[in-house]
């Protein structure tokens, strides 16, 4: 059958990538050609660097005929667990989303609602902070970790980076190496292929712990990496075992 929909997710989670509003501009006359509508999580808005906000589809003019934007109050207000965000766009899919919705439930707990709202209305302040706690984090995890020898790319926006595997382990595939990291430094990394087969290759790392935790984390990433595969016992790359 025919998509009815396209799903996207900018900023990305697992990739920490960032869409152009070009891309947008794309998306929007590709969406409007085929006849099928677009699905943005817009979810990681607010957490972003180098005061480079990333820009919504909606920016994109006509964009609201096809389009339906979501986001949440998880990251922007640490509201994660409250299960409370909202969605605009075009005025049918909304109407359709609503009233699905009312077969489900009644609603979100009333003072989560109440919580929200104050939230939304109240100044920016805390979104500032949050901002700038990630930022120190992503700066803190690139210079710690490069310095042990391991090059991350710094993510534009999010609270992830999605880092290849260091050049003599990439053989290993995501699976294996995640395993490893574990177990010899103690450090939890997601390995890529978890987000699927396009994913091979890397790892994603969450920055939610402070900066004297990821420093930490370096010092026994470092270990890990001076200690080389060829100390690592009972090593078998995933692809090649039978």
């Amino acid at each position: 059958p025919k998509p009815i929909g396209l799903i996207v997710c900018y900023p990305s989670n697992p990739t920490a990538q960032v869409a152009s509003l070009d891309f947008y501009k794309d998306l929007v006359a590709f969406a409007k050609k085929h006849e099928i509508f677009i699905l943005s999580d817009l979810a990681y808005s607010e957490v972003y660097f180098d005061d480079n906000p990333p820009p919504s589809v909606l920016q994109v003019p006509g964009a609201i005929d096809v389009t339906v934007e979501f986001t949440s109050m998880s990251k922007t207000f640490s509201m994660a667990g409250w299960r409370i965000g909202f969605a605009v766009g075009n005025e049918r899919i909304i109407a359709a989303l609503a009233r699905v919705k009312s077969y489900l439930d009644y609603g979100a707990f009333t003072p989560v609602q109440v919580a929200a709202t104050a939230a939304l209305n109240g100044p920016d302040t805390c979104i500032r902070e949050m901002r700038e706690i990630y930022r120190r984090r992503r700066d803190t995890l690139v210079e710690s970790f490069g310095r042990a020898g391991w090059v991350i790319p710094p993510p534009q926006a999010s609270m992830f980076a999605w880092a290849p595997l260091p050049e003599r382990f990439r053989d290993l595939g995501s699976m294996q190496f995640s395993t490893l990291m574990v177990e010899k430094s103690g450090v939890v990394v997601s390995p890529g292929v978890g987000f699927g087969e396009h994913g091979e290759g890397y790892v994603r790392i969450a920055m939610v712990e402070n900066e004297q935790r990821i420093r930490q984390a370096a010092r026994g990433v470092r270990h890990f990496l001076e200690s080389g595969i060829e100390t690592l016992h009972n090593v078998v790359p995933l692809a090649n075992r039978r």
